[in-house]
């Protein structure tokens, strides 16, 4: 199943800040004297697993020994539960990205907490933690999503730099709208399942290697 994104047009207050908070990485990551100077992005992939992207977008982590936060369907976590363990054994962050991949501004309470606790259910079997991130489909957010996300103890986590990898639009159009667009705090939206993520793939070592010359150091998301 092919999985479009789309920026939403409004966010409302409370999943700004959300955002915002995220964009400071721990205190145990930084030492005092260099809080000032380190530049820092969070890496982010959404819709997978898939046994054939994801596993060549860990290999590529690894070589370049950077860490990335997994946005995982939960359909998706128990067709390829092995996977996710993966993932997780590799250090990487596992969280939430729904269960079917529905647009949850369009869904009841009922449907919501289905959706986000089942998912839950299945990663931490395989994670062996509950994850506290959920990132909506499509970035469809509103109050009554973020109010929901809430109450199931969850933060909402969009991102600031979306290269629209799932367009397909050429892995060097895809490096380039990412290094174009990036700051210190970014969220970089990026795709290992869903459709053909090839693309993405191949333009994957460009974005790392070019963003470690550049000085920036990768942290995975917790929301804790």
């Amino acid at each position: 199943m092919v999985v479009m994104k789309r920026r939403v047009a409004v966010l409302v207050a409370s999943v700004l800040l959300g955002l915002v908070a995220l964009t400071a990485p721990p205190a145990t990551a930084r030492s005092a004297a260099a809080q000032d100077r380190v530049k820092w992005v969070y890496l982010t992939f959404d819709d997978g697993p898939s046994p054939r992207y994801t596993a060549q977008i860990l290999k590529i982590l690894q070589t370049y020994r950077v860490r990335a936060t997994f946005f995982e369907v939960g359909q998706n976590v128990k067709r390829y539960p092995a996977l996710t363990r993966r993932v997780d054994r590799l250090g990487h962050s596992v969280q939430n990205h729904s269960w079917s991949h529905p647009n949850l501004t369009r869904v009841n309470w009922a449907t919501f907490k289905y959706q986000v606790r089942t998912t839950d259910r299945y990663l931490r079997a395989q994670t062996g933690y509950t994850p506290r991130c959920l990132r909506p489909p499509y970035g469809a957010t509103n109050k009554a999503v973020a109010q929901r996300a809430a109450t199931l103890g969850k933060r909402i986590v969009l991102w600031s730099v979306d290269p629209r990898d799932w367009t397909r639009p050429g892995a060097s159009t895809i490096a380039r709208r990412v290094l174009s667009k990036v700051r210190s705090g970014s969220v970089i939206l990026l795709h290992d399942g869903g459709g053909n993520r090839s693309q993405t793939v191949a333009a994957l070592p460009t974005i790392l290697k070019t963003l470690k010359a550049r000085g920036y150091v990768f942290y995975p998301l917790w929301c804790t």
